[in-house]
């Protein structure tokens, strides 16, 4: 019996009558989309994965995430994971933890050596890549598979992009970045580093490539006017935390005060605590509510000793003190000042106010388009230049790793398509698979795993890993919580209820089919189908 542990009843032995012909209506087996794949920026076919996963055949679980994502150990420690936001499972007890059996694939790959070939002929094409980081390492990955000779060109002399420079390393530890990096240049992608582009059409033109790819990370800091004393020490977070990553962290003393809401301003305070800080404090102009950090990050960083300053926004600076004035929400919830002013004891200053695109790349090329601060592109990811595309934070999307991953898939299946003359058409949408649809009665009660972190005490003192993966039984046992929304996991639930035997058994793997001589299209399988993945059409359809 394969998980999740629905019941099987036995087949009568007594033949049916052909009775077929009384039929107004007949099941049919659907495949429908699970909202886990429809969920995911990186567009993975989770549930496939994990339908692998739930066998304890880690590899082809593995093999077949890597088909659409080339970090699975990364993802598995810094994406927000809203394929469990969207989890059928979430109504019915708690969500898969899905994001924790892939970071368990992803080591145990790591562990064990797996590797990617390329089995494709090569292609004869030449593409250049702009930016080592999630977007452009992800299209990389999926260019050398097509078979295209790719060079990944980055100003930073080490690549991982955002991944290395913006994510600390009590979030993503650099050994695990580093192997899974090291994975795709072993394929055959050659990086050149400490080597930025200035002038895409000229790279593209002086390189002899065939095509370009744009993923230029938001590494630019936001400024805004602070009134502030010469004694005033004021940074911005993104040099902090690459600083930190390249191990010359900044003197930030001991009381720091951070500007902003965003998981930048969570992730440079934590890191000033790290740093000796023994009061950061976070000031934000909004409520808690309407903070743009993700809810676990705020609260990981209470618990490390983060101060939350809600409704507040800093006035000036200087003097070892910062001004900062409350503020209140208008009907719109907009931010209104009050006239009301504190001071907050500081010795430095840390701006997370947000980031933007050095956009220089593309500041020569005829045809692009730039609004609001971002690089227009068609639905084939091209810019107005042929040949030259982009993705990441570069265009309109949510600036997450997870997205940039997306983009990178995404960009390389056009970019082939039109180096081959033979645009690449995604495949048409199914239906979603919602929970109305399945039939819970047939599941067992799981709780989800809940994963290892590290103790609050010790936080502060180290950099090493805050949340910890799981082992290989809490993994199996996680993956097999999976309900297998609207897709045939052969429960033989539909061939044992059939009062008929009008079922029948193809064989694993080939699923069922219906022997309409003896169906009457009464419906039994369709309402005792656990996952929903069987429906009645009227006849005449």
């Amino acid at each position: 019996m394969k998980p999740p542990f629905a019941i099987t009843l036995q087949v009568g032995s007594s033949l049916a009558n052909k009775t077929g012909a009384w039929r107004t209506e007949r099941p049919v087996y659907v495949d429908r989309l699970p909202p886990c794949n429809d969920a995911c920026p990186a567009g993975e076919n989770v549930q496939g994965w994990l339908y692998h996963a739930e066998s304890g055949d880690y590899e082809t679980a593995w093999r077949t995430l890597m088909r659409d994502n080339p970090f699975p150990a990364i993802m598995g420690r810094v994406c927000y994971h809203p394929c469990q936001t969207a989890c059928n499972r979430g109504q019915l007890d708690e969500p898969v933890g899905i994001n924790a059996v892939e970071r368990f694939l992803g080591d145990e790959a790591i562990r064990r050596g797996w590797t990617v070939p390329v089995a494709a002929p090569p292609s004869g094409k030449r593409v250049l890549v702009v930016g080592a980081g999630p977007s452009g390492l992800a299209a990389a990955y999926h260019l050398r598979l097509l078979g295209h000779a790719v060079t990944v060109r980055d100003a930073a002399p080490h690549a991982g992009g955002m991944m290395r420079y913006g994510i600390p390393a009590y979030r993503l530890a650099r050994d695990v970045l580093d192997a899974e990096v090291d994975r795709i240049a072993a394929m055959g992608v050659t990086m050149e580093l400490s080597c930025p582009v200035p002038d895409a059409a000229a790279a593209m033109r002086n390189g002899g490539f065939d095509a370009v790819f744009l993923a230029v990370g938001a590494q630019l800091s936001r400024r805004t006017e602070i009134p502030a004393g010469d004694s005033a020490r004021i940074l911005d977070a993104l040099r902090v935390l690459r600083d930190v990553a390249e191990g010359d962290p900044p003197l930030l003393g001991r009381r720091v005060v951070v500007y902003g809401g965003g998981n930048t301003a969570m992730d440079v305070a934590r890191t000033a605590r790290r740093l000796g800080a023994t009061d950061a404090v976070v000031v934000y102009r909004r409520t808690r509510e309407r903070m743009p950090a993700q809810p676990f990050e705020v609260t990981e960083a209470e618990q490390e000793g983060v101060r939350m300053r809600w409704l507040s926004t800093i006035a000036a600076a200087g003097g070892g003190t910062v001004i900062v004035e409350k503020m209140r929400l208008d009907e719109t919830g907009f931010p209104q000042p009050t006239g009301e002013f504190e001071e907050l004891a500081a010795d430095s200053v840390v701006l997370a106010i947000g980031q933007d695109v050095d956009r220089a790349v593309v500041a020569s090329l005829p045809g692009v388009c730039v609004a609001d601060g971002v690089v227009q592109v068609g639905d084939d990811m091209m810019t107005g230049q042929p040949g030259i595309f982009a993705g990441g934070d570069m265009v309109p999307s949510p600036r997450t790793v997870t997205a940039a991953v997306g983009h990178g898939r995404r960009a390389a299946r056009h970019i082939d398509g039109w180096l081959r003359g033979q645009p690449y058409a995604p495949p048409s949408g199914q239906p979603l698979a919602t929970f109305d649809r399945l039939n819970t009665w047939y599941y067992s009660d799981a709780p989800a795993t809940v994963r290892p972190t590290l103790d609050a005490a010790r936080r502060v003192s180290t950099f090493d890993e805050v949340v910890g993966g799981l082992d290989e039984g809490s993994a199996l046992f996680e993956a097999r919580r999976c309900l297998s929304c609207g897709n045939c996991f052969e429960c033989d639930n539909c061939f044992g209820v059939c009062p008929d035997n009008a079922v029948v058994k193809l064989g694993p793997g080939e699923r069922y089919a219906i022997d309409l001589d003896f169906c009457k299209g009464c419906g039994i399988c369709v309402t005792e189908c656990p996952c929903g993945a069987i429906d009645l059409v009227p006849e005449d359809t």
